[in-house]
């Protein structure tokens, strides 16, 4: 499983998890995209926008390996924001690379890339 140094391993003050430390033993988390209400927490809003932003701030538009970044909240982008880039694409893989569809994730999270966001300009 691949390592991304330097990407944030959660939502600072939080319990929001955007890595994972170590692999699972009974292979990894599959990936489904999640329905995401209106009506959802604004710390879990917030959460999806910084991890949006993180993932941008690192990745851009090229694709990216899954490795240990973390399923549930990839599962909150994923399908929308977050796309496989890869055909086929196996869900339950470290290996399984991504892509942000730019078009989609500027719509959805505007302060990720505006430099209003959690990092503000910073490095993630």
């Amino acid at each position: 499983m691949l390592k991304h140094k330097g990407f944030p391993g959660r939502l600072p003050g939080t319990d929001f998890q955007f890595t994972i430390r170590r692999a699972n033993k009974d292979g990894a988390t599959r990936l489904v995209a999640r329905q995401r209400y209106p009506d959802r927490k604004a710390a879990d809003r917030r959460a999806d926008a910084a991890f949006m932003e993180a993932l941008w701030l690192t990745f851009g538009t090229e694709p990216f390996e899954r490795g240990n970044l973390d399923a549930g909240r990839l599962s909150w982008l994923f399908g929308r924001e977050v796309v496989p880039a890869e055909d086929p694409f196996d869900p339950e893989s470290y290996e399984a690379l991504l892509q942000i569809d730019e078009a989609r994730a500027r719509a959805a999270f505007p302060e990720a890339f505006d430099g209003s966001g959690f990092w503000e300009n910073a490095s993630a």
